[in-house]
């Protein structure tokens, strides 16, 4: 079971909010789509890659989006991770309306609120992983720099790898250094897309609780998925097809827990 005991009075109390903020009997939720449709046109091929999604994501909660090969899971990860805006609808992120912020306004929103993880780890080969970790705050002109990036390689475990180069380090734990880079900043929200896509059965596990064990500490984690098993690890899972929601409930990790 992935949730412990002691935990699961806790998951039980998460759920029931989360369900009453889904109905729309509490607050506006910290990630809020309304209607949110996007179209793309070639020619006078016209492709509704998302259509008339409303979803709400509360501060603290973990949740995973499902759905097969042309559902619109990559368009919602684009649009919630501020790389795109919807063709109609209204995208909010922590009470910000998204949707009519302009390029340079969106680039900030995407470095100040979201911490990306991406497939492929992106690391840079000739730097440690400290170092690696170390580059947004770099670029962000930060102060703490080295600080801030060791407390945040001890957040996923792998302070004892902080002078190692992404060659001698296990693709598992190229994926932790790459979640590490992510909560740097200390974002609102971490997006994660399908970041166990290169990994073997046993480290997408090691990643999946990384990912858990950050939830549980209240971190907001958002995960693409196409992995049942993975996306078990959260304790929503929202599944498309077509474009559109078709389930969304807890996942069988929260009902075990319950």
């Amino acid at each position: 079971m992935f949730f412990s005991r002691r935990i699961a009075a806790e998951a039980r109390s998460q759920h029931l909010g989360q369900a009453a903020a889904r109905d729309g009997r509490l607050g506006q939720g910290m990630i809020r789509l309304d209607g949110v449709t996007k179209i793309y046109r070639t020619g006078d091929v016209e492709v509704r890659a998302l259509d008339r999604v409303d979803l709400a994501i509360e501060p603290g909660e973990f949740i995973a989006i499902m759905g097969p090969s042309g559902s619109g899971k990559t368009t919602m990860m684009n649009i919630l991770g501020c790389l795109d805006v919807p063709t109609d609808g209204r995208y909010q992120l922590d009470g910000v309306d998204v949707t009519q912020l302009s390029d340079d306004q969106l680039a900030d929103i995407r470095n100040q609120k979201i911490g990306f993880v991406f497939q492929a780890y992106n690391l840079l080969p000739r730097n440690t992983a400290l170092a690696n970790v170390e580059l947004p705050l770099l670029y962000a002109r930060a102060p703490d720099r080295r600080q801030r990036a060791r407390a945040a390689l001890a957040e996923v475990g792998l302070v004892a790898r902080e002078q190692h180069r992404p060659s001698q380090l296990s693709g598992g734990q190229q994926q932790r250094v790459a979640i590490a880079r992510a909560l740097v900043t200390n974002p609102t929200m971490v997006l994660a897309d399908e970041p166990t896509g290169n990994l073997d059965t046993s480290s997408s596990a090691e990643i999946a609780e990384v990912l858990a064990r950050l939830n549980q500490q209240g971190r907001t984690v958002v995960l693409i998925t196409h992995e049942e098993g993975v996306a078990n690890f959260a304790r929503r899972i929202v599944r498309l097809r077509d474009g559109k929601i078709v389930e969304d409930s807890a996942s069988r990790t929260l009902v075990g827990a319950m």
